[in-house]
């Protein structure tokens, strides 16, 4: 068994690394950036190495400095986790070479698996049924226009090196092929440093599935059941649940089998996650579900997998890394209960969910979930990673209950000053149609509507908040005073302050108890700051725009589409800002003239910082 283990990773990650490890006996040592030396995961682990700048290219990214750090310490393996280095042939190759055991996928694995293109190839060779698209060498825009037309649209540019979304664009029409193909190179090569790109058919009704598979070095291959991640949102996962709403025994079994031969044809150790696309037009069956691609290393996801199985897949991982066989045999695997996992991020969904970054003031998740979380309070949120706080993750009897779980605990965060999609997890999971398993790719979009918290506080906000700044009771008879009125009943109405506008509020009797923390209310997973209305503040919550197009996030900017004098129309894109390697583009509000240049192509700004200045047209 491995005595001692560097973990290659930071946050959660590492966290949830060290926990099983510590468990085990295992000595464990953590590598950490400047900024990220006071985090949870460094205090955690039993030795902690700074290896670097807060850039993750100058830090976890370093494959020289991380070797270097469990050579020094004497680790004797060194884990990856997810993300970074996790599915880095080149680094897997490095850390065997020296001397050091690599709690991963194989890096011929991993190289065959990891280029969408020539995974597809190896599947289709192996009997495994693929996506209908176009794989092809060569990569000139108007072969791929042209194998796109023969496709028929929707269709899919994916990367061929890509993953978690990046560099992945639907096109509907032919018009829209070239814009998107361009927008879809850069975030590839931004991302991977590969602008290759593969074409796939789009489904219109997408399942994604998921099937859990680990090997070992005794020729073993099993699969741990599958998950359904199809509440996604750009193409990010979520929600994710086990097992798969729908999902019947006959089809399940062909599913799971299928991933189990796509292990099987890449020789593949230690756990790997075989991604499936389901046409769910006419319900989940197994003729029409796809392989996609192969992620050769542990999933965000999964907890619900360990949660289903009553296993710790990380336990697995360095048992098999360690030259033991798999613990258990297919048979002896079976499906326990319902379980579901969202991902808490530090974003504000009613701004288009732009990161939200600062520090953790306050941090309260809920009893009765798992929470597999990075941060704790004081910490703060970066712009330098990604910007996840926390996963929840619940298991009940049936998905009723796993579901109940985890919607009020979604509805139970308390975070403040930074933003979340708390409020927006609880929703999605009461919406009636989530509820009933009827889930797809383009859930999420088609009712964002409803999902989406207004930035605006509702009803039960303002009474709460109102009931809030009431004194107590005998404290003060003038300030408690209700206004009396000669032959009617006395006035209930009082002026507050919520998220910076003021309002009249009639008070109801009742009420139900809200949380708050110094001048900060939290309800239904939504952060509101209240108090008493100032002096002079009497309007509403009304403005005007003044021309200025701010950026809404800390970012590059990587593209401007207009210059000093340029006439713009209203919804015309003028700039183009990447954070946390994803594009925003910022389109003009109305027609008008770009008045004013105030930053330069390649220019790093700040959120809130003036970008340009347009001028209304007469």
């Amino acid at each position: 068994m491995i005595d001692s283990l560097l973990i290659a990773n930071r946050g959660e990650i590492a966290r949830r690394i060290i926990r099983t490890a510590k468990r085990l006996g295992i000595r464990t040592i953590a590598v950490h950036s400047d900024i990220d030396g006071d985090m949870p995961f460094v205090r955690e682990a039993d030795e902690a190495v700074p290896i670097g700048p807060a850039a993750a290219r100058e830090s976890y990214l370093n494959a020289d400095r991380i070797i270097e750090a469990a050579i020094r310490t004497g680790a004797r393996a060194i884990h990856p986790g997810y993300g970074f280095l996790s599915e880095n042939a080149g680094f897997a190759e490095r850390v065997a070479a020296a001397g050091l055991i690599w709690v991963g996928a194989p890096a011929a694995a991993i190289r065959a698996m990891g280029l969408k293109d020539a995974a597809k190839k190896r599947m289709i060779a192996a009997g495994v049924p693929v996506t209908p698209g176009y794989l092809g060498e060569d990569q000139a825009d108007e072969r791929l226009r042209r194998e796109a037309d023969a496709i028929g649209y929707p269709v899919l540019i994916k990367a061929v090196a890509g993953g978690g979304g990046k560099g992945m664009r639907r096109v509907d029409g032919a018009v829209e092929f070239p814009a998107a193909l361009a927008s879809c190179r850069r975030e590839a090569a931004a991302s991977f440093g590969d602008d290759r790109v593969l074409l796939e058919k789009y489904i219109l009704s997408p399942r994604h599935i998921e099937v859990q598979v680990f090997g070992d070095t005794h020729g073993n291959v099993v699969h741990l059941f599958e998950r359904d991640c199809s509440l996604q949102r750009r193409h990010q996962k979520v929600i994710e649940e086990a097992p798969a709403p729908g999902m019947d025994a006959s089809t399940r079994e062909a599913v799971c089998q299928a991933a189990v031969q796509a292990a099987r044809a890449v020789d593949y150790i230690g756990a790997g996650t075989i991604e499936f696309i389901a046409d769910a037009s006419d319900g989940l069956r197994a003729d029409r579900i796809w392989f996609m691609e192969m992620n050769t290393r542990l999933q965000v996801e999964h907890p619900v997998t360990e949660a289903i199985s009553g296993q710790d897949l990380v336990e697995w991982q360095i048992l098999v890394a360690s030259g033991e066989p798999l613990p258990l045999r297919q048979e002896q695997l079976s499906i326990k209960g319902w379980a579901m996992e969202a991902r808490l991020y530090a974003e504000n969904p009613s701004t288009g969910f732009l990161p939200s970054t600062g520090r953790l003031h306050r941090l309260r998740f809920p009893d009765g979930v798992r929470v597999d979380s990075g941060v704790e309070e004081g910490n703060e949120i970066s712009a330098y990673y990604d910007p996840m706080i926390a996963k929840l993750i619940s298991h009940g009897a049936t998905r009723q209950e796993a579901a109940r779980r985890l919607a009020l605990a979604a509805a139970s965060v308390e975070v403040w000053p930074v933003r979340t999609n708390a409020a927006f997890l609880a929703r999605t999971i009461d919406h009636p149609e989530f509820q009933a398993g009827a889930v797809d790719t383009g859930f999420i979009e088609r009712h964002s509507t409803h999902l989406i918290p207004s930035i605006e506080p509702g009803s039960r906000v303002l009474q709460a908040a109102a009931r809030a700044i009431l004194p107590k009771p005998g404290s003060d008879i003038w300030a408690t005073a209700t206004g009396f009125r000669m032959n009617a009943p006395p006035s209930r109405e009082i002026g507050v302050e919520v998220g910076g506008g003021p309002y009249r509020v009639e008070l109801r009797d009742g009420g139900e108890p809200v949380a708050t923390d110094a001048g900060v209310l939290f309800l239904d997973g939504e952060a509101w700051a209240y108090g008493t209305v100032r002096a002079g503040h009497a309007g509403g919550n009304s403005g005007h725009f003044d021309g200025a197009i701010v950026a809404p996030m800390p970012g590059r900017v990587i593209a401007l589409m207009v210059a000093s004098g340029d006439r713009v129309t209203r919804g015309q894109p003028l700039v183009v800002i990447e954070a946390m390697k994803m594009e925003q583009t910022l389109s003009a509000p109305f027609d008008g003239v770009v008045s004013e240049m105030k930053v330069l192509a390649d220019a790093q700004v700040v959120e809130g910082s003036v970008l340009m200045q347009l001028e209304g047209e007469p």
